[in-house]
């Protein structure tokens, strides 16, 4: 048993394709199909349904593939290790943030960590905070930035970045005119814009609502805090932003203090704190908590 028939087994059994399998690996097919079936020879079974259009796993191959790819990884990981040990930290690492993470400047982090890390490739996706928490636990993410509601979930560590509370803002003839707080249930009464639900501040702004008994009304979502900042501008309800924004825009627009507990914005670096990390992934963090402690 080889380690590039392993590969071969691994490469078909996720795209559910010869073909495709081997564009990816950069080999000719007709070597990846030669490989598999020397693998299965060896082991006495078919790990692959060969029958229909699409490539199967077999039972065998079924149980047979976590194997397959742990044994991949072992080797991965003894490569890294070496290179670590070596002062080469090489490898991929994946970051995720929440599509409010402008003041991170997370940009400057990552030209930083590739400054000092050329050989580590990096990849930076978005989405919503619950989103990428289940990403990190799930070992997809490496390291993201996330709004916070209350306390991370277990197995998630995290660092505060930016906690401030969010305010109301409204056109000048807008809900709310004149105003200068506003308590929970008063905004009840009024057609709210807000973060997306899985965001955190969504759930912190539902959250309070539930503390009193009420629900908001929700007229419009966005993913970007700036886009119901321009909705707010066009009298179209009541955006709740965090303080930061809402000040960038107070001679656009008229903010509302919300009175109440609770109703915070967090942005927190997050990282897995249980299970195995790579030597990039383990430098990404420490270069991260280091870059935004100074």
């Amino acid at each position: 048993m080889e380690l590039h028939q392993l590969a071969y087994f691994v490469a078909v059994a996720e795209e559910g394709n010869f073909t495709r399998a081997a564009e990816r690996l950069h080999v000719a097919q007709p070597g990846v199909s030669a490989q598999i079936k020397r693998l299965e020879r060896e082991l006495g079974q078919e790990l692959l349904d060969r029958s229909g259009r699409t490539v199967r796993l077999t039972d065998v191959g079924a149980a047979a593939l976590p194997h397959a790819r742990a044994a991949l990884a072992a080797v991965q990981g003894v490569r890294e290790a070496v290179d670590e040990l070596a002062g080469l930290v090489r490898g991929q690492v994946a970051i995720g943030a929440v599509t409010s993470a402008g003041p991170v400047r997370l940009p400057d982090l990552l030209a930083g960590f590739h400054e000092r890390y050329p050989a580590v490739e990096i990849t930076l996706s978005e989405a919503n905070s619950d989103e990428m928490l289940a990403a990190l636990r799930e070992g997809r993410l490496d390291l993201a930035v996330v709004g916070l509601a209350g306390e991370p979930p277990p197995g998630i560590a995290t660092q505060v970045l930016i906690d401030e509370p969010f305010l109301a803002v409204t056109a000048d003839s807008g809900p709310l005119s004149g105003r200068t707080a506003v308590d929970i249930p008063e905004l009840g009464e009024v057609p709210l814009m807000a973060l997306p639900k899985g965001t955190g501040l969504r759930t912190a702004l539902d959250a309070a609502f539930a503390r009193v008994g009420r629900t908001p009304r929700i007229a419009f979502e966005a993913a970007d805090p700036n886009v119901l900042v321009q909705l707010a501008m066009r009298g179209l309800g009541v955006a709740v932003v965090p303080e930061s924004l809402a000040r960038y825009h107070e001679t656009e627009l008229q903010v509302v203090t919300i009175t109440g507990r609770g109703l915070r914005g967090v942005l927190a670096l997050a990282w897995r704190s249980e299970g195995p990390l790579s030597p990039a992934a383990r430098a990404l963090i420490a270069f991260a908590r280091a870059n935004y402690r100074s």
